[in-house]
């Protein structure tokens, strides 16, 4: 009696072992649900088709798998914050919407693909009840001035999320950071590199979570064979939208000054100025070997202010040929005019687009987004039609050109456009994992390198400007 006691209360322990795994195994197509989807979208018209894209993929697919939809959330549209895009202010907002029933917020990108049998798998490996910082890694090899030279003496050792293979936080942690976020208002300053700065938050001096790494969460093409384990995947960033841009929609608009006429517009020669049609230099003197134009506008150590308002007058003048596009650049700026060309197609000039990679200021505390003058800014003729007759100005001729264009285009009501094909900085200063899968449009300065080579390196496609090959897979080897 006492053995069958014995076997029969194994046997229930054992079908209860079974049961519960089953349960376990079977709730995995009602956990789709505790996780909230929010594509980082943008207001652009183009952006917008494609994150509603995304967002009907994924709800195609969760159909499949669950019955019960989980919600996928567009950023652009949650509030009419304009600091909605750099996340933190948007943290007591998805605190309060979803803090109780949901167990994971995934951020993904437009261009994110993601399979979410996959995800989920990976998802149920960690315990949504602590606090989770999933994500691709990158790190910087040397400190960089677009992280503010953070982790001086090993910049590798700090982790931050590729943002294109999408990256999760668990609800424990949004609810802890929307506390902080309305008890600690949060700094009026720059946002520079969001990825960077939300990592830096979350881990906020060793008191919070560093970034998980999570291998599933990749950025290689769908169709590449590394992706086989992947749960996320990624499409380029400059998808093919129909025949490029003609070279002669595009005005070229190059701001020096003289003591650069001999250091710097040299290089603009001897790499990416012939691939322009309409290109003019704009400085403070005018040299007829170059030659440059002179505006009238002293030269200032900084801003450009004045210098760059002229350059949108003349735009719209008789004075040069009429255009659908102008791109603004520093002397120092290196750009691939026919990788812009290609991504061009996609917009419609009749709106009022303003691109390149975009900054914010103050974006916590109510500011406004702009596009970073040295990576180039692209601008329709419709949106420069509408800064000038809105009576926006230079408040001096010093005053940073790229934030009052900010300013007045918030004001406005006009969205910035971000790409981060554009860059502000040099490739020294960006992530290798992150370059790895862009066909980058622009970088910026000459400090300690090689310009010419940097652009033939990094700029210049094997096979010619004229037959070019977008896909991921025509990166070099060695990026």
């Amino acid at each position: 009696k006492a053995l069958r006691f014995v076997f029969q209360a194994l046997s229930f322990c054992l079908l209860l072992k079974v049961a519960t795994c089953c349960e376990s195994y079977f709730s995995s197509f009602s956990d789709l649900q505790e996780v909230v989807f929010i594509i980082q979208s943008q207001k652009n018209s183009v952006h917008v088709e494609r994150a509603q894209k995304r967002q009907a993929e994924l709800l195609q697919q969760a159909q499949k798998i669950d019955q019960r939809l989980p919600s996928v959330l567009l950023l652009h549209s949650l509030s009419d914050n304009e600091g909605d895009w750099s996340i933190l202010p948007l943290l007591p907002y998805l605190s309060a919407t979803f803090g109780k029933n949901s167990s994971w917020i995934l951020f993904l990108e437009e261009q994110t693909n993601v399979k979410l049998d996959r995800l989920l798998h990976i998802l149920r490996k960690f315990d949504a009840e602590k606090e989770w910082f999933l994500g691709k890694p990158l790190h910087d090899d040397e400190s960089t001035i677009i992280h503010h030279y953070a982790f001086a003496d090993n910049p590798s050792v700090f982790k931050y999320p590729d943002f294109g293979a999408s990256w999760a936080l668990s609800l424990p942690l949004i609810n802890r950071l929307a506390e902080k976020v309305k008890d600690e208002p949060l700094k009026s300053d720059f946002t520079i590199d969001l990825k960077h700065e939300i990592a830096l938050y979350i881990w906020d001096n060793g008191n919070g979570p560093s970034l998980t790494a999570v291998p599933e969460l990749c950025t290689y093409p769908e169709k590449d064979p590394r992706s086989q384990h992947c749960a996320t995947t990624l499409d380029t960033y400059l998808p093919v939208c129909g025949m490029p841009v003609k070279n002669e929609d595009i005005f070229v608009a190059v701001k020096t000054c003289k003591k650069f006429h001999t250091e710097r517009v040299p290089v603009v020669k001897r790499t990416w100025e012939r691939q322009a049609a309409l290109l003019e230099y704009y400085s403070d003197h005018a040299d007829p070997s170059i030659p440059t134009i002179d505006l009238g506008v002293p030269n200032t150590e900084r801003g450009h202010c004045g210098k760059t308002f002229a350059i949108l007058k003349r735009f719209l003048s008789a004075d040069v040929p009429r255009t659908n596009w102008l791109l603004i650049v520093d002397d120092d700026t290196l750009i691939s005019l026919p990788r812009l060309r290609a991504l061009l197609s996609c917009y419609r000039p009749d709106e009022p687009v303003t691109l390149g990679e975009r900054y914010g200021y103050g974006l916590g505390q109510g500011g406004y987004s702009y596009i970073t003058g040295g990576g180039g800014m692209l601008f329709s003729r419709e949106a420069v039609s509408r800064l000038l007759a809105s009576g926006c100005k230079c408040y001096s001729n010093d005053a940073p050109d790229d934030m009052v264009l900010g300013m007045c285009l918030n004001a406005l009501g006009l969205p910035v456009t971000h790409s981060p094909l554009f860059h502000q900085a040099r490739p020294e200063d960006y992530a290798k994992e992150y370059l790895a899968h862009q066909v980058p449009i622009s970088f910026h300065k000459h400090w300690n390198i090689d310009p010419v080579a940097i652009f033939h390196k990094w700029l210049v496609d094997d096979a010619g400007d004229t037959n070019l090959d977008f896909s991921q897979e025509g990166i070099k080897e060695e990026l």
